[in-house]
Parts: structure tokens; sequence; C-alpha cells
């Protein structure tokens, strides 16, 4: 049976985590292929909001299983949290997450760093999270890293405490100032390796591998966006892993003729947090109208997203390089009462109008090319059937189908569970 993959079009925040809870009770398995816990997905039902960092969201789910996989960056002490707010929902979760031995652990002065080094970077800071996890990738690049089957063996404190003075010589480099108490941290990380330690760790290439062979179906979720894709995204203002479809290969173990369908998932607008370039973005009424009523503020960091209309150059791109077989299109309930409603079709880039997604997408180089379409003023959050929605909307839907040669299969109407249409 092959492993379908759920994944993010554009910069981040486009839903997944609703989609996954949707979708999992057709799935034995869910599993996280990358990132780190400056993912947030959100999810609602039975009128109550669920927001994971790190745990795949399947969790909620008495069928499935949940694998961390080797891909992901796991800080214990937001784990161990995240495993606290799950704590009143009754939820078995030793027969229930699994975590990969091959996922590498975020440290204290993996954080540490990454606040010294956005500090370095005065005005040209990239907008990190500041959650450690570039500099914990970097780690695992360079072949420094420690994993969570390190924390099998005897000696792991020797390894962690030689990283850790490591980076106590990096972070006097930067010769910025950062204010820390380590020990502090420390008491706080080492507790937080203790519960860490009650959870069953796999080899999880071997039990997901095993897993096809029993045809049992998983879904791998992805965390970000492709945007921030560390090949392919806007660098240097991405994330540090592959958010793409190919990391899901590498994320888990599984090779590429194992993948079968590839989930799409895009906001009917665009959004995007922190730095970095973005063409469609809108400084208007409108942009303010998008963040107001879609609510637009990082379930993580709870930084405001910037707003701007759907780029269809971008999501196109994503589309390709991701190989999406089913788009499935959120928050279409924000856009309802704008007259107006704005989507870029190609760039005038420097000069020449490109249908194709440039090196380089700096505002000096690109500006978006539009083509309008009315709106539509019906509340869509009460809908429940496709034939319900408005002309306009389906207009719209129809537009970005042709546009970019995949079908819209799911449209979200709000952020509950309930509130999902099949198309």
């Amino acid at each position: 049976m092959a492993v379908n993959l759920l994944l993010g079009l554009q910069w981040g925040d486009e839903g997944k985590g609703k989609i996954v809870d949707v979708l999992t009770s057709n799935y034995d398995i869910i599993a996280r292929f990358q990132g780190g816990p400056n993912a947030g997905h959100t999810l609602i039902f039975d009128g109550q909001k669920h927001v994971l960092h790190t745990i795949p969201s399947g969790i909620f789910h008495k069928n499935a299983m949940n694998v961390v996989g080797n891909g992901v960056v796991i800080d214990p002490v937001i784990f161990q949290k995240e495993l606290e707010n799950l704590s009143k929902f009754n939820i078995n979760i030793s027969s229930k997450l699994f975590i990969s031995r091959k996922a590498h652990l975020i440290l204290p002065t993996h954080r540490l760093l990454d606040a010294a080094s956005e500090a370095s970077k005065g005005k040209a800071k990239i907008g990190s999270t500041l959650k450690g996890i570039g500099p914990t990738y970097m780690d695992k690049t360079g072949r420094n890293g420690m994993r969570i089957g390190d924390l099998e063996l005897d000696d792991w404190k020797e390894k962690y405490s030689a990283l850790t003075e490591k980076h106590i010589k990096m972070i006097d480099f930067y010769d910025v100032d950062i204010e820390y108490n380590l020990a502090e941290l420390e008491a706080e990380f080492f507790n937080a390796i203790d519960i860490l330690k009650q959870l069953p760790f796999i080899d999880s290439e071997e039990f997901l591998n095993n897993a096809i062979k029993e045809n049992k179906s998983i879904l791998a979720e992805g965390a970000q966006g492709s945007m921030l894709d560390i090949d392919f995204g806007t660098y240097p203002f991405v994330t540090s892993s592959n958010t793409t479809a190919a990391g899901a290969c590498t994320g888990l173990g599984i090779a590429p003729n194992k993948i079968g369908e590839v989930f799409g998932i895009f906001k009917a607008y665009t959004t995007r947090v922190g730095s970095g370039p973005f063409p469609t973005e809108l400084f208007d009424e409108n942009g303010a109208t998008m963040s107001k009523v879609g609510h637009e503020f990082g379930a993580t960091t709870g930084r405001p997203r910037r707003c701007g209309w759907l780029d269809l150059v971008a999501l196109k791109y994503a589309v390709q390089v991701n190989g999406v077989t089913q788009l499935m299109m959120m928050k279409g309930d924000v856009l309802s009462g704008f007259d107006t409603i704005k989507v870029c079709t190609s760039y005038n880039y420097k000069g020449t109008e490109i249908s194709h997604l440039p090196y380089n997408i700096e505002e000096h180089n690109v500006t978006p090319i539009y083509t309008e379409f009315k709106g539509w003023k019906e509340d869509l959050t009460s809908m429940t059937n496709i034939k319900t929605l408005p002309k306009e909307l389906n207009e719209y839907i129809k537009f970005i189908e042709d546009f970019v040669e995949v079908p819209v299969k799911i449209v979200s109407v709000g952020p509950d569970r309930k509130q999902t249409i099949m198309r």
C-alpha cells in the first residue's frame, strides 16, 4: 500500500493540522517527517482548540498510531508541555505515539545559538522563531548532533556536555548580549528528557516499511510550507529542512516509489510570517480585513501574519515541485464580503512578463500581474454542500484548477473539522 503525503504549498500556516485531523480516520498511521516545534498545527473540534507543535495531528483519534520521524528535530521541553496538554483527554500515549531513534534533539544551547545568530544579523535577520531549529539542523549536517537513540546509551550526558561546551564558545564568538542561566535551562531540559524516555523509541524506517508490507495505510504529515523549503523556498528566508514531498522520503526512510497521493494545502489567499519576499502582500484595508477575519496570528509564536492575494505563480511552482495530485483550499470563508478578488497570474520580472517563479522574487525585481474576479457576500461557515457555495466562489475555484492543472478536492469554510466540504 502506498504512503500518501500531506503538505503545505505556501509559506506555512495553510491549515494542515485541520486536514490531517479530518483525514485521519482513513489511516492506520500518521507520520510527521520534518521540521521542529516552530510548527503550530491547530485543530478545532467539539468546541475546543488544540495546538500541536511536534506530535502528529492524528493523536486525538483512537485507532491511529502516530510516528515522529527521523527528519524531525525535537525539543524535549516543548514536547513535555504538549504531553501535559494531552493528559486531560485520556489518550494512551505510550501505545499511540512513537519516536524515531534517528530524530535529532534540540538542546538548550541550540536555542541560545539561534538567538545569538539572529541578534548578530541586525536588520538582515531572517525572522527565526528562536526555537533552536536552525542550529540543530546545522549540527545534524555537521555530524555533531545528538539523536533520540543516544539517550539509550550510557555515555549520552558526556556527549551532551561536549556539544554544549562547543555551543557556548560559538555564542561567545557572536559577541552579542544574550542573557541566560544555563543551570536553569538544563534542569528543565533533563527533567523533560526523563519524561521523553518513557515513550517508545523505534527504528522508524523499519517500523514504517513493515507497515507498508502489512498493507497498513500511512499519511505523512509535513510542517511549514513548500515556499519555506531549504532548497526550493525563498532562500535565505526559509526553514532548515525539506518541506517538499522529497522530504518525506528522507524524513521517514521510505522509497519514492512508495508515495501515492500528494495532498497540497493552500489558503484562498496568501500569508507569510517573518521576513522575506512576498510579491502579493497587501498594505491596505483588504490586507487588514484578511488578517482580522482570518485571525492571522502564528499558532506557535503569536506573531501577526502578513496577508495578500493568492499567488498562482508560486502555487503552480509548489504543485510542480511536489507532484501534487489533489488540492485542498482553506479559509474560503475569509474572502466573503470582498467586492473584488484578485489573483496573481504572472509577474513583471525586470520589465518582462513571466509565468514561472524566478530565482529572486524581491520586490525590486518582481511586480505581480493580477486577474480580477467578482467577489461573493454569502457567509460560507454553515454551508455543508458544494452545491450551496456561491457561483462566484465556484468560478474562482475552477480558475485555480485550470491554472495549476490539479483538482481542488476539499474546500474548508471554517476552522472546525465539520466545516469541511468534499468535492
